[in-house]
């Protein structure tokens, strides 16, 4: 069994394994980390060997803990990617680059059809319908979209709504509030069978998919770098979020918004809980929370959106795809019995 892991602003850990009668019992740990002194390498072999095949994350992490003495220094990985990787590797995780990934440009859809689109084409790829997808979205509409749990009344100022012009949906991934104008934002979505992620805990899914995206912005001299549990940072604020749903079909919905521009005083009138953050210092502070990407690059939307499908293109295998004409009207049809009802809506009132 071959797993590899790339730790998120670290380095690449991979693991070779072999296992009988329901234990670990061979295990060789390499990569392009650094480690002193060299002996640990073999220290965290042997805490491996010996393991059962089913042992968690956490006590995999333990385990390679507790081999390392004291002083030893890891650089670029720790215990925690150890276990990763061997997870990844027991339950025959796959990486990026095993798939032939397609590209769906940017296409102006209705913010009822936006929120079908995204479980109708990770349904398609669990079902084995669609490869591996990368989407980058277009808005025809302004909109307010809520996470999952969210409180709609909580969260949303309907009449400042109303009074902007912005319809209001709820999405299928949790998270929070994302408030979205024409032209202000860049969103993508990511649908992958769920063997991308095995063997990873949620947190390190959300950095793990998101990787390629720092990368990215640091080829634009952006010092980016991922928040934990899901925000992706520059030093002088918060760029965008990233929110994720996990399908029984057996595929996984990852999508991200980042802020291109923003208007701090539109937002406040329509997200309460904007307010809220802001309420202590201003409404010109809703401005500073967040960093738009234009504000760092000067680039336009376009020229920023291109750079990003060229750098998943430079790492792992793109070639350009469309939305089929069923997967329209499986959309069109989900949007209207579900995502357009009232129960669907006001499911947290």
């Amino acid at each position: 069994m071959h797993a590899e892991y790339k730790v998120p602003g670290g380095k690449l850990v991979t693991i070779d394994l072999e296992t009988s009668g329901g234990q670990i019992s061979h295990a060789r740990l390499a990569g392009d980390f650094f480690l002193e002194p060299d002996e640990v390498l073999e220290l965290i072999n042997h805490s491996l060997e010996g393991l059962s095949v089913a042992t968690s994350h956490d006590d995999l992490e333990a385990a390679v803990s507790k081999a390392i003495p004291d002083g030893a220094v890891l650089m670029g990985f720790d215990p925690a990617a150890v276990a990763t990787v061997v997870r990844r590797g027991l339950t025959s995780a796959t990486s990026f680059t095993d798939y032939q990934w397609d590209y769906l440009a940017p296409e102006p859809l209705e913010p009822l059809q936006q929120m079908a689109m995204d479980q109708i084409l990770t349904e398609q790829v669990g079902a084995g319908e669609r490869g591996p997808t990368l989407r980058l979205w277009e808005w025809a509409k302004p909109a307010v979209v809520i996470g999952s749990f969210q409180s709609l009344r909580n969260e949303v100022d309907m009449a400042g709504a109303d009074r902007h012009g912005m319809e209001v949906v709820r999405r299928v991934s949790g998270g929070g509030a994302m408030f979205m104008e024409l032209g202000t934002a860049i969103t993508y979505s990511l649908y992958a069978p769920a063997e991308l992620v095995a063997g990873m805990s949620f947190q390190d899914s959300y950095a793990f998919l998101d990787d390629w995206v720092i990368q990215a912005l640091r080829g634009l001299g952006i010092d980016a770098h991922y928040k934990p549990l899901n925000d992706i940072q520059s030093p002088t604020g918060k760029i965008g979020g990233a929110a994720q749903k996990r399908l029984g079909s057996g595929a996984v919905l990852h999508h991200v918004t980042m802020a291109y521009d923003m208007d701090g005083d539109r937002m406040v009138e329509v997200l309460r809980i904007g307010r809220e953050k802001i309420s202590d210092k201003g409404v010109a502070s809703a401005n500073k929370r967040v960093d738009p990407l234009r504000a760092h690059t000067g680039m336009t939307r376009e020229d920023i959106q291109d750079h990003l499908v060229n750098t998943f293109q430079s790492l792992y295998s793109l070639r350009p795809g469309s939305i089929t004409d069923a997967e329209h009207r499986l959309a069109a049809r989900l949007a209207s019995e579900k995502f357009a009802t009232a129960e669907w809506l006001h499911r947290v009132p």
